[in-house]
């Protein structure tokens, strides 16, 4: 065998191993790019649901704040009308007069002397428009005299210094009492067709 053949030869086997590498480049260049291919189109599935999961929860998130809000206002509306109705009621209470008056304010003056010992000397406050009322109640009491004026509806506030007691028996007391006790149902009453 000749020199040139031998060369020859390396050559031929040179030539074929880069063709064999070439071709394995190939194909490792095609696993790469369809690798590469496949992970895009994950990365913008995974892009797309995410984007799609943040929309969802955007929404959900208004809707519970409109909600919310809607909640608010209605709970703010209703609140209106139970403080104008409370005015309505305040403004009756203050309005009333003649016997009713005399009648409701004579039962408040009885519940007030219960609360003291016999022979107490009280002192009885009141409305300044119902000083006159007040002291003619009084005449059935021996030791009870009007003693000034009291801000109220109506109704009495009783002491007596020896038991340093004093007793509040307002309308002004007896409405916020009666409309603690019944605040649910007079709401319920008011919004039940809501």
């Amino acid at each position: 065998m000749s020199l040139d053949t031998v060369v020859e030869d390396i050559r031929d086997e040179a030539r074929a191993r880069a063709d064999e590498i070439r071709a394995e480049a190939d194909e490792r260049a095609e696993e790469i790019i369809s690798e590469a291919e496949a992970d895009a189109e994950q990365i913008h599935e995974d892009r797309e649901a995410e984007v799609e999961r943040e929309i969802e929860q955007e929404r959900e998130q208004r809707l519970s704040s409109a909600k919310l809000e809607a909640k608010q206002a209605r709970l703010g509306a209703r609140r209106d009308v139970l403080e104008d109705v409370h005015d309505d009621v305040e403004q009756a209470v203050a309005d009333l007069d003649g016997d009713r008056r005399e009648e409701l304010t004579r039962s408040l003056v009885d519940a007030a002397a219960e609360e003291f010992d016999d022979g107490d000397s009280l002192r009885v406050f009141g409305r300044a428009d119902d000083q006159a009322l007040i002291e003619d109640i009084l005449t059935d009491y021996d030791d009870a005299e009007f003693a000034g004026e009291h801000e109220c509806l109506g109704g009495v506030v009783v002491e007596s210094e020896a038991s340093r007691v004093r007793v509040n028996n307002t309308f002004d007391s007896v409405l916020e009492s009666v409309w603690e006790d019944n605040l649910k149902e007079i709401s319920d009453r008011l919004f039940e067709a809501q």
